[in-house]
């Protein structure tokens, strides 16, 4: 598929059905790209069509299936919005670092592709808010799910969940405890005792 230049060519590509429950507009839009009035489309829709059916069906998708439905918050990002949110301090990192990240058409520096996505879980930040602990849910995730890369903020407890060939296995926070939570999963076995209480898992 060539990049959309035209209204009809990018409803063609947002149409694309990456899972179950998401479609390749669900990630489209962005903030930066929508007040700095930049196109927000993949240079590579193919590559970003192929990683980004990896990241809902591995990842999404049971997460969605297991709390109710999750909210993107911020997704795939071209190039030219990366690059504007970084020289913004919009929290983005700069282009190099986030491909195969948020830049999903783009492989990183060893040749891999990967794909991340911004997200909040309604469910778990109503339990946020009422003290429970960030930690509950990335030892959720990292008990169930193949994710590369973890990073938890502090608004609504929002994290940032990628997938990628060679998965890195590492959580960092921006809510205290900050710092390292895992890196390059040196933390084996269960820890079902952190997050008693979430419902059970469901892959679809």
């Amino acid at each position: 598929m060539k990049k959309p230049t035209t209204v009809e060519a990018l409803e063609t590509l947002g149409r694309v059905r990456l899972s179950k429950s998401f479609f390749m507009r669900d990630f489209l839009f962005s903030d930066t790209a929508t007040i700095h009035g930049i196109q927000n489309i993949p240079d590579n829709p193919d590559l970003a069509i192929e990683v980004g059916k990896h990241l809902c069906e591995e990842l999404l998708e049971p997460l969605n299936a297991t709390f109710g439905r999750i909210a993107i918050r911020s997704a795939y990002r071209s190039c030219a919005v990366n690059q504007k949110g970084n020289e913004e301090h919009e929290n983005c990192a700069k282009n190099e670092s986030n491909y195969a990240g948020h830049i999903w058409d783009r492989v990183d520096a060893d040749g891999l592709k990967g794909a991340t996505a911004c997200v909040v879980i309604p469910w778990f930040a109503d339990k946020y808010a009422a003290g429970s602990d960030w930690r509950s849910l990335a030892w959720w995730v990292h008990d169930h799910l193949p994710y590369s890369e973890l990073q938890f903020f502090p608004t609504l407890a929002a994290f940032n969940i990628s997938w990628h060939e060679r998965p890195k296995r590492k959580i960092y926070s921006y809510i205290d405890p900050k710092g390292y939570l895992v890196n390059n999963d040196e933390t084996k076995g269960s820890h079902a005792e952190m997050y008693g209480g979430f419902p059970t898992f469901r892959q679809q």
